[in-house]
């Protein structure tokens, strides 16, 4: 486990792959954690310097108390910064997704490729907040609250920006399974100039449920030159 300090907090990241290869980064959903790719982020280390970060409040990363989409941002940009990473190819699930759109946004220097799986920015829905369980869990409870409070909130100008993401990106939908809707998914991939929407059915954890079929589409889409 190595640590990088940003934006006042510190963050846990692994790192695998050729210290020469082309960087990767990737970004957990909700109260999951670095090491929540598994059969994933060694098949992509094959051929990449795969990055897997702790988000603010989760897992072996600082548990500040103060959580929000943009704060998780803040921090990658602030982790990129640091470490000297620029032009990566940036991957996100859910939480970690819509973090990944913030980044891609704010600074393209930093994001080469964008892969985004089963996340749209926030929409107004009606989710309730799961109650805590009475058993620890790896993560900081009160991150619960305040990203169910973001994704329950329609945010037109999180959508409204997608339009200015200059990385090619490729969205994975999960299907039918999935509690994300996919009529959503299509929007976004219509929103961002250069974007190839793809679907698994393997609901809304397709790194986990297909970690093969997940892992070759974004190989597959990584080899191919951009449109």
């Amino acid at each position: 486990m190595n640590r990088v300090r940003t934006n006042g907090i510190e963050l846990a990241y692994d790192v695998l792959g050729d210290a020469d290869a082309a960087p990767m980064v990737l970004l957990h959903g909700l109260g999951e954690q670095r090491t929540g790719w598994p059969g994933v982020h060694e098949r992509l280390a094959e051929g990449f310097r795969v990055f897997a970060f702790d988000l603010r409040g989760h897992g072996d990363s600082d548990w500040p108390g103060e959580y929000s989409y943009d704060l998780m941002a803040d921090d990658v940009c602030g982790a990129l910064d640091e470490l000297g990473l620029t032009g990566v190819v940036l991957v996100g699930h859910s939480m970690g997704g819509d973090v990944a759109y913030r980044v891609a946004i704010r600074r393209p220097d930093l994001v080469d490729r964008l892969v985004v799986e089963d996340a749209t920015p926030p929409y107004a829905r009606d989710r309730a907040i799961p109650e805590k369980p009475d058993q620890p869990v790896p993560f900081d409870w009160p991150v619960v609250p305040a990203i169910f409070g973001e994704v329950g909130t329609a945010d037109t100008t999180a959508w409204e920006a997608l339009s200015t993401i200059t990385a090619p990106t490729l969205v994975v939908a999960g299907g039918q399974e999935s509690h994300v809707p996919q009529e959503n998914l299509a929007e976004v991939a219509e929103r961002i100039p250069d974007c190839r929407l793809i679907t698994i059915e393997a609901g809304h954890h397709v790194h986990t449920n297909a970690p093969s079929e997940f892992s070759a589409a974004v190989l597959d889409w990584l080899a191919r030159p951009p449109a």
